[in-house]
């Protein structure tokens, strides 16, 4: 990937894409999150806040896998845009990655979304309450 955004990376087993709707940028990572993989998400992540898009949505709908490293690249983010005035909108988790979420007690902090089309619609104003 060259360092502009929007764009996508890929290092094995995780492919991230970046794109922006509105005042939103969309984080889609495919695949493995884990040790391996987490400074792909990282670094657009942060890049996006860097670049004003302080409100930052992460379509979870092709994520795969997510150990810790990958939930605290989340968090990490999540304090980032939360200091520039946004938050991040987590979407379409599979069960396999809501779990993680669930256990950590993670998913109590994220504004968490059915689908990428209700994050995409969440006020980023609004009280952070899950659409389920």
């Amino acid at each position: 990937m060259d360092r502009g955004m929007p764009g996508s990376t890929s290092r094995g087993r995780l492919t991230v894409d970046v794109r922006h709707e509105g005042e939103s940028a969309v984080v889609t990572p495919d695949g493995e999150l884990d040790h391996h993989t987490a400074e792909l998400l990282r670094e657009p992540l942060e890049r996006s806040v860097d670049d004003g898009y302080s409100r930052l949505v992460v379509d979870c709908s092709r994520l795969e896998f997510c150990d810790s490293t990958g939930l605290n690249v989340l968090l990490g983010a999540r304090l980032k845009a939360e200091a520039a005035g946004g938050g991040v909108h987590l979407a379409a988790m599979q069960p396999v990655v809501a779990r993680v979420f669930e256990i950590t007690g993670a998913n109590a902090v994220f504004t968490v979304h059915e689908d990428l089309a209700s994050a995409l619609r969440h006020p980023s104003g609004a009280s952070p309450q899950p659409d389920a």
